[in-house]
């Protein structure tokens, strides 16, 4: 009788480990399904994946450290001819020329 109830205890074993394979490759399959429908709805949206936004990312960071460097060269390059536009502000304008001729001419 011991070999009987061994029996069925073994039985039993292989009954619960062929259902925790079967929930298993159940559950794999389930996630590959969920997966595939997930990304199908995200290219629907068209929404962009990580890696690419962090090209795009970088990229506009490389952009804007050059256009830094070029406002800075620009503002060197300007304040080497600063004094001569200092100079010709100096000059009157069109403006306080024409109040300075109503004036003289009243």
């Amino acid at each position: 009788m011991a070999s009987a109830s061994t029996r069925v205890f073994d039985d039993i074993t292989k009954l619960l480990t062929n259902a925790a394979g079967a929930a298993q490759g159940a559950r794999r399959e389930i996630d590959t399904l969920l997966k595939t429908q997930v990304e199908r709805v995200l290219n629907d949206l068209e929404v962009v994946k990580r890696d690419e936004f962090e090209v795009v990312k970088a990229m506009a960071a490389k952009a804007r450290e050059e256009n830094i460097a070029l406002k800075q060269r620009i503002d060197e390059l300007e304040g080497n001819t600063k004094p001569a536009l200092k100079a010709a502000s100096k000059t009157p304008s069109k403006a306080a020329a024409k109040k300075t001729v109503k004036k003289t001419t009243k």
